[in-house]
């Protein structure tokens, strides 16, 4: 079972005041952090979508074990972002991918193992944190196009998994999925 990690790392932070990907914490940037957790919980390949300040995130970042993808929609949101790596995945012969935004650095490699174990081609799953649905996400590669159709605005597959039975996978024991949209929400 070949499983494929992808990072959505192309806005622009609005909130934050700049683009997630490009900020530094605990000595690292959030997009390097992100690529070495999908790759050390067992994906290979690991896809990178860009899009603002793509040319600064690659002249920065350290990625060189992951494959670079410019999504030239990325102001539409990450629903642009997914279809953009679902469409490069395609062309691989992965048979799922796990899903990870780069503004969730609490999720570690023991989260995205636990996914990775899950893959199939029809998986659908999602990490839980007290109950409450976060990240990663697990995608089967036959569900990627129907995936990609419903795949808009920020939602990114989230009106996909409110229309499916989805596998809820308990991960507050090994991960924060906390979502850092602005600098005071950076973990201490």
């Amino acid at each position: 079972m070949t499983v494929a990690g992808l990072l959505l790392a192309a806005g622009a932070g609005r909130r934050y005041g700049m683009p997630k990907a490009l900020v530094r914490h605990d000595g690292r940037l959030f997009v390097e952090r992100a690529a070495d957790v999908l790759h050390t919980g067992g994906c290979v390949p690991v896809v990178v979508v860009l899009g603002a300040l793509a040319a600064d995130v690659r002249s920065t970042a350290a990625l060189s074990g992951a494959s670079l993808v410019d999504n030239p929609d990325w102001a539409e949101g990450m629903g642009s972002s997914l279809r953009a790596g679902l469409s490069t995945l395609a062309a691989t012969d992965s048979d799922a991918v796990v899903v990870l935004p780069v503004d969730t650095p609490g999720v570690t490699a023991a989260a995205v193992a636990r996914f990775v174990a899950l893959a199939s081609p029809t998986a659908l799953a999602r990490a839980t944190y007290g109950g409450a649905p976060g990240h990663p996400v697990l995608i089967g590669r036959d569900r990627w196009a129907a995936v990609s159709e419903l795949a808009t605005g920020d939602a990114g597959a989230r009106p996909y998994l409110a229309r499916h039975e989805v596998t809820a996978v308990p991960c507050e024991d090994v991960a924060s999925g906390a979502d850092v949209d602005r600098p005071e929400d950076l973990p201490g």
